[in-house]
């Protein structure tokens, strides 16, 4: 039979089947009554999921769109502003604030490192504020969540703008974006939103809408009022034409989410986050991601010393049809990243624990067999083992 595949990548991420089918349906176009009915019901939903009353902004884009349309319409060149890096999409930050001409000051940290609330308020002291500090909620490339609420917390004394990626964690793991303060949230369809790349969101609260006003970065295809004005029409609709299917998959994904409860979805993927350590410890390896419940997006898994990361994710995609990443830059072939957001389930957890020691054994690896599996269904039900 054809080779089964599995996506187990912190993104993009598995797509369940009632998001593909409304994906499938004829093509419509974008200003119909309908689909701008269906779109006006999306926008409200994506407040609910992002649990903010402003607005939330949508752009056919990566989440890096996203990302962009933050500094170019908050920020003008010579702006101070702080980016917290911690791993690739920290860099991600840097370079985009870079090229937007902001006087940019860094607060960078050992890849794997936790970015520290009390670090970045001493950091904002030492440079004599901000306008802008741009921080990574959820850091991919590395497993390790930060503890947000607190930093907006210390952040906002200061009066910057606290902008925050949020692309893999949101409808992952807790980001209340009013209750914690939170001026510019992006997010992207691919990740815990369980849709096919393609979709960038940004919600904007009041003090980042005025910034917008008084910002002359140059802006287009992100710019805010544009995107602002047309979601405003009633009914609302995009400025420019959407990647429609993802639209319509995006309503249902988030329909689904919401249907669950977030709190249940947080849940899910923090005892996922719990069954995908306790089998790695099992196995004799070591964590490179926390060995807590912040690591509820990835978990990051050191690899022995004498085994390349790269030859183990090569090989569980050739023999088993896995797709799993590795780590980037320093990170290359030494870690491998089980994914477990969206539309995840424990049994996609122990699929990757039991191809990884089938790998990791055949390569001479010292790891305990018949063991992952078993503790990482205990550690999902909450049983010791």
């Amino acid at each position: 039979m054809p080779q089964k595949r599995y996506l187990m990548t912190p993104g993009p991420t598995p797509v369940p089947p009632a998001v593909l089918a409304a994906m499938s349906l004829p093509i419509v176009h974008h200003r119909t009554p309908g689909f701008r009915a269906m779109f006006e019901k999306l926008l409200a939903s994506l407040q609910e999921i992002y649990r903010t009353a402003n607005d939330v902004l949508l752009f056919t884009a990566s989440g890096t769109g996203g990302m962009d349309s933050a500094v170019s319409n908050t920020c003008s060149p010579g702006d101070r502003v702080l980016v917290v890096s911690a791993g690739n999409f920290g860099e991600r930050w840097l370079s985009i604030a870079a090229a937007y001409g902001c006087d940019v000051q860094e607060l960078r940290y050992p890849w794997g490192e936790v970015p520290s609330p009390d670090d970045v308020a001493a950091k904002l002291a030492e440079i004599g504020g901000a306008h802008a500090v741009f921080l990574t909620h959820s850091e991919t490339s590395t497993g390790v969540v930060i503890d947000l609420q607190e930093t907006a917390a210390r952040v906002r004394p200061s009066g910057a703008l606290v902008v925050v990626d949020a692309i893999s964690s949101l409808g992952a793991v807790p980001c209340d974006t009013d209750a914690w303060g939170l001026d510019v949230v992006v997010s992207g369809s691919q990740k815990a939103l369980m849709t096919p790349p393609g979709l960038a969101l940004a919600s904007i609260s009041p003090a980042a809408l005025e910034a917008s006003t008084q910002a002359t970065s140059p802006r287009f295809y992100f710019d805010w009022a544009a995107t602002l004005e047309s979601q405003h029409e009633d009914p609302p609709v995009n400025p420019f034409t959407p990647a429609i299917p993802a639209v319509l998959g995006l309503d249902v994904a988030v329909s689904l989410l919401l249907e669950e409860g977030l709190e249940a979805v947080f849940d899910r993927h923090l005892r996922l986050g719990r069954a995908a350590r306790a089998g790695v410890k099992a196995l004799g390896l070591d964590l490179f991601s926390p060995d807590d419940d912040t690591s509820a997006v990835v978990t990051a898994v050191r690899m022995p010393a004498e085994i390349d990361a790269g030859e183990v994710i090569a090989d569980l995609f050739t023999r088993f049809g896995i797709t799993m990443e590795g780590g980037r830059k320093e990170l290359t072939g030494k870690i491998v990243r089980i994914g477990h957001i969206g539309y995840v389930d424990v049994f996609d957890v122990t699929t990757q624990l039991a191809a990884l020691e089938l790998v990791l054994a055949e390569a001479g690896a010292d790891v305990e067999r018949g063991v992952a599996v078993t503790a990482a269904l205990g550690a999902f039900e909450g049983v010791r083992v």
